[in-house]
């Protein structure tokens, strides 16, 4: 089992940036994915960005693509969401995700992931 903690939500102004982070523990060893997801209240559970865990592919949704950057730090087992220039419709309930299979791009579906955290809002006012 692999447990994931996220943090780094918060309320910011259109325009700012924030860093989420996404802390993993447990069975890490199995990790060969990591996702990121968002979820507006009365939406869908909505993909954001996913990476290859040992480094390398990265993979974006267009809505994000430019202004979000997905990273790692192994040494930490940490993972992170830099997301810049912010708009109100970036606002939602952000889900870091991890999955035993290897990447293959796009890996949109949150059905191809198995670990989830618990989530961090993000809110962006206009």
């Amino acid at each position: 089992q692999v447990q994931l903690v996220e943090s780094g939500g918060g309320l910011v102004q259109a325009g700012d940036s924030l860093r989420l982070s996404c802390a993993a523990s447990g069975s890490i060893f199995n990790i060969r994915k990591m996702g990121w997801f968002r979820q507006a209240p009365g939406n869908e559970r909505e993909f954001v960005a996913v990476m290859s865990w040992s480094g390398g592919a990265t993979y974006y949704a267009d809505s994000v693509k430019g202004r979000f950057t997905i990273s790692r730090d192994n040494a930490k087992n940490t993972a992170y969401l830099q997301m810049d220039s912010l708009k109100a419709e970036d606002t939602a309930v952000y889900y870091c995700a991890a999955d035993p299979a290897v990447l293959i791009v796009p890996a949109r579906s949150s059905t191809r992931y198995q670990w989830w955290g618990q989530g961090t809002q993000v809110t962006v006012s206009s």
